[in-house]
């Protein structure tokens, strides 16, 4: 059978990634769910929780907030205890800068350039947290996951990057969705931001406010995914090209 004759291989390539995001987004939240495979996402959680937390951060610094402390954690979650500053502003900003962060990762799976770009990232970002932890397994976690990326690099002229940077996106873009189920099956210590915004605002429910961020990244997700599109249109030849101007492999 024949493929329509307007379906290029580049369109076909963005229509895989749009399926395969669909997948990851169901395969993490049975993962992250999941009390022994949940482990096994540890260094991944790490990164994610991490940078929802520097968001808080940077948010707080911004608005003349300070820092009393930080937690970085893949079972209790993540809390930043500010004094001072704007707290909706605070508040906010870690699901807002999950979403678009998440975004970006996103884009890195219709390229692979891009995706060669943001192992960077992803590897300095899955490193720095190992400053707060003790866990000898979650180390050795973290230092498999760095061999993968590593490894990556060389599997189909860095293909493989592509999809190990999206699975890192779509993680990131749907942190609320994490952090809620946290709060529901494994009563974690720090509550989500969906309670902390009930906390500041007590008239507005928490499931509402869950609701509202659900929405939001569900649609900064589909924002992102629809940039790529238009932006990379390139086949897998023609990506291994590209990409073979930057460090090739």
């Amino acid at each position: 059978m024949v493929t329509s004759a307007w379906l290029t291989r580049a369109d076909l390539s963005q229509i895989v990634v749009l399926y395969v995001t669909v997948v990851y987004a169901v395969v993490i939240f049975g993962i992250w769910n999941i009390p022994v495979a949940r482990t096994l996402i540890n260094p991944l959680k790490l990164f994610t929780i991490g940078w929802h937390e520097f968001c808080h951060i940077v948010a707080a610094v911004l608005t003349g907030g300070t820092i009393s402390s930080v937690t970085i954690d893949p079972n209790l979650g993540g809390a930043t205890i500010v004094e001072g500053g704007r707290p909706p502003v605070i508040l906010a900003a870690g699901y807002v800068g999950s979403s678009v962060f998440g975004g970006v990762f996103i884009l890195a799976g219709f390229d692979s350039l891009v995706a060669k770009i943001l192992s960077f990232v992803l590897g300095l970002g899955l490193i720095t947290p190992l400053v707060l932890v003790r866990d000898k397994l979650t180390i050795l976690l973290t230092l498999f996951y760095e061999g993968l990326l590593v490894g990556f690099w060389f599997i189909g002229h860095a293909q493989a990057l592509r999809w190990y940077c999206l699975f890192v996106g779509v993680m990131n873009a749907f942190y609320v969705v994490w952090d809620l189920t946290d709060d529901k099956y494994f009563r974690k210590a720090n509550d989500s931001d969906c309670t902390q915004f009930n906390l500041l605002f007590p008239r507005i429910p928490a499931h509402v406010w869950a609701c509202f961020w659900i929405l939001f990244q569900t649609g900064v997700c589909i924002s992102f995914l629809f940039i790529g599109i238009v932006s990379f249109k390139l086949s897998t030849g023609d990506m291994n090209t590209q990409a073979a101007v930057f460090l090739p492999t």
